[in-house]
């Protein structure tokens, strides 16, 4: 029993390598599917923002001619790239869930269902009355127009009556897109006159950057010239408020004054007039120097004559302290002789 039982896979194991010798001898080379290209397909919901139908078809097709998919790998990938009502088409739809089902029965069920509703005339009121949105770039506002011209194109397999439809879609979006451009930007399109899209297009892209630099250097220039008058109004505020101090000064000390002459005068018993101010005045002032009064220390003759003498010859440099040596104990400085005289003379007079 075990003999004959590894005789017979002994037996089909030969025949196994005889199929694989087959095969290499054919020469088929090995086909890998390159299924990361699944990204590139977009997801579809058959809603009016999605992207067209056909188009969703064609990048179905183009990813799996470079991806080496068969027909089920492209019915398998579409299905799970559906959404929304998309998704609830093929789940309600029974002869796409048979096992004959192919990628064409899938096309058709799907092109039979969303199918385009409105009729050219709509397609062609859209294209005209196309306008740039508030926060829409030519680019984007162009990309918007060549959307509309494709649903206005004719649907044949005449390649003379293609081409005709195919000229003159370009010329109704060169018209819609120039019309329907806003702003600065417009008017020189319309100026210039363009002969395509794709010169219409560079125009508007040129005159928009134009428009963005200037309003960038008058923003720049703006500013400057607001921080440069802040600046210059901090320091006229600076140099008023300076003036304001030293007014005020000089205002607290004359308001001192006229104090100090109003206690003379009322001290004396006699009014103030513009005769007697100068006397007053000078009897308010007090001298730190000498202690004398009708000056100030800096206008001191005591003082005005000491600095007088020069200060730098040899025989005048030490002379205070000669004449502080050479004076007996008992014997008072001559400027305190003069001090006390003064206030002797003071008191005699009051």
């Amino acid at each position: 029993m075990t003999d004959a039982r590894l005789q017979a896979e002994l037996a089909e194991s030969k025949i196994e390598i005889q199929r694989l010798r087959e095969r290499l001898s054919v020469g088929t080379p090995t086909v890998h599917k390159d299924l990361s290209l699944i990204s590139l397909v977009p997801k579809w919901s058959g809603l009016e923002s999605a992207v067209p139908l056909e188009e969703f078809f064609d990048s179905i097709e183009s990813s799996a001619q470079i991806g080496r998919w068969d027909e089920i790998d492209r019915l398998r990938i579409a299905t799970l790239r559906l959404t929304d009502a998309a998704k609830m088409f093929y789940n309600g739809c029974t002869e796409l869930h048979e096992e004959n089902a192919n990628w064409e029965d899938f096309k058709s069920a799907f092109r039979r269902r969303f199918r385009d509703i409105h009729s050219d005339q709509y397609h062609f009121m859209k294209l005209q009355t196309a306008r740039q949105g508030r926060n829409e770039s030519p680019q984007e506002f162009a990309d918007r127009c060549r959307g509309l011209a494709q649903k206005i194109m004719g649907k044949t397999d005449d390649p003379v009556a293609r081409r005709v439809h195919r000229e003159n879609a370009e010329r109704m979006l060169l018209a819609s897109f120039i019309s329907g451009l806003a702003g600065k930007v417009g008017k020189h399109v319309r100026y210039q006159s363009p002969r395509n899209l794709e010169q219409a297009l560079q125009i508007a892209l040129a005159v928009q950057e134009a428009e963005k630099k200037e309003k960038f250097n008058e923003s720049f220039y703006t500013r400057f010239e607001n921080s440069v008058r802040l600046v210059s109004r901090s320091h006229g505020q600076t140099y008023r408020e300076d003036g304001k101090s030293r007014h005020s000064a000089d205002a607290h000390a004359e308001s001192y004054v006229r104090g100090q002459h109003g206690k003379t005068s009322r001290r004396n018993g006699k009014p103030t007039t513009a005769g007697n101010r100068n006397a007053q005045t000078q009897a308010a002032l007090k001298c730190y120097e000498c202690d004398g009064i009708g000056h100030f220390a800096r206008e001191c003759p005591t003082r005005l004559r000491r600095e007088a003498k020069p200060s730098y010859s040899p025989g005048n440099r030490d002379t205070r302290q000669r004449s502080r040596h050479s004076r007996s104990p008992d014997e008072k400085p001559p400027y305190v002789t003069e001090r006390e005289t003064r206030k002797e003379t003071k008191n005699q007079g009051n």
